[in-house]
């Protein structure tokens, strides 16, 4: 008896969901240049990159860094505030350990 092959086809179009998952799921790069010359001479480049993926896409390709930019993520403004209170706390050290020599 005879194998018989069947070829899936898709006959209902995809849906603005279906792609924008898609996107996410895999990610996308644009990436172009613009370059404003004048007599052979460069007067401006702009470089544009632009990367569109998931959360979980971008951290497998080790993108992370909203999780450390304190306008974002209040752990790192939370980081951020501890560091600051940590650095004041040796100089008001510095000072107490500079004032006492001096009595």
């Amino acid at each position: 008896m005879a194998e018989q092959t069947t070829i899936a086809k898709s006959t209902a179009g995809s849906t603005l969901a279906d792609v924008l998952a898609l996107v996410l799921d895999k990610g996308i790069v644009i990436a172009g240049d613009i370059q404003i010359k004048l007599a052979d001479v460069d007067l401006l480049t702009i470089k544009i990159r632009l990367l569109v993926a998931g959360v979980d896409k971008a951290k497998e390709m080790g993108i992370d860094w909203w999780e450390k930019d304190p306008f974002l993520s209040s752990k790192a403004r939370d980081e951020e505030s501890e560091k600051k209170i940590e650095e004041l706390e040796k100089k008001v050290e510095s000072l107490e350990g500079k004032s006492k020599q001096k009595s």
